[in-house]
């Protein structure tokens, strides 16, 4: 099984303890995510010591009105380690703030024309900025994925344009049956499941810090809203992962 969006580096326990733990309850690939410079430089670094973790390399839109949006050359080196398989996670967030509307929008743009010159899949976070998220990703010619997919009105626009649809473990959570009625509509082919590590912890860890682990309990709770076999979700979503990020 994969978690298809960790970030290793904000987890309280230290990163053995977190990869040993995920192998044990079976999740054997994990892809941990930067939100900064040197936060790529900090995922790189894990993806090099452990195997079957890989790196996805980007500066958040949060991190967007800082100088991290002038380093771009930088994240462009660091892309082409052979462990770096997207960037991301970049996009828009105009719900909390953190950066000038009309810096995210820049920084978005240039980390996707990066994506594309790369030939690489683009990792997107979007909160309250559905249509400028989308409007900005017209442009984009390359693979895209929806991380922590929780906008059920870009469901219907996503799919049209093919992108991949990431559920984190918030959508095993009693208020969320919108996002499990989304998940039954996501083709077979185009579903992923994440942590979001340490954030967003599933049903029944929720309360508690979240690690790769728990993408256990994310995946049987999409299994059962779709009626899916389990085994059968996992190898799909396994596959699905290892197409749009070229893993091996």
């Amino acid at each position: 099984m994969i978690d298809t969006h960790a970030h290793l580096d904000a987890c309280a326990e230290p990163p053995d303890v977190i990869v040993t733990r995920a192998r044990e309850a079976g999740v054997d690939r994990i892809l941990t995510v930067a939100t900064t410079i040197d936060g790529a430089r900090d995922a790189l670094e894990l993806a090099d010591r452990y195997d079957r973790v890989w790196a996805i390399l980007g500066v958040h839109p949060h991190a967007s009105g800082a100088d991290d949006a002038e380093r771009l050359d930088e994240l462009r080196e660091l892309l082409a380690h052979p462990k770096a398989v997207a960037v991301g996670e970049t996009g828009l967030d105009f719900y909390r703030d953190y950066a000038p509307h009309d810096r995210q929008l820049d920084v978005f743009e240039r980390e996707l024309a990066l994506a594309s010159e790369l030939g690489m899949p683009a990792v997107i976070h979007t909160r309250a900025a559905d249509a400028e998220t989308m409007a900005v990703l017209t442009g984009f010619d390359g693979a895209v994925v929806l991380h922590c997919f929780s906008s059920p009105r870009l469901l219907e626009p996503a799919l049209d344009r093919g992108y991949y649809v990431s559920f984190a473990g918030n959508v095993t959570y009693k208020n969320a049956a919108d996002l499990r009625v989304a998940a039954t509509q996501v083709p077979a082919d185009r579903i992923l499941a994440e942590t979001d590590c340490p954030y967003l912890s599933p049903v029944p860890k929720r309360g508690r810090p979240n690690e790769p682990a728990n993408v256990v309990h994310t995946v049987a709770a999409l299994a059962d809203a779709r009626g899916d076999v389990l085994d059968v979700l996992e190898a799909r979503i396994d596959a699905n992962a290892a197409r749009v990020f070229g893993l091996t």
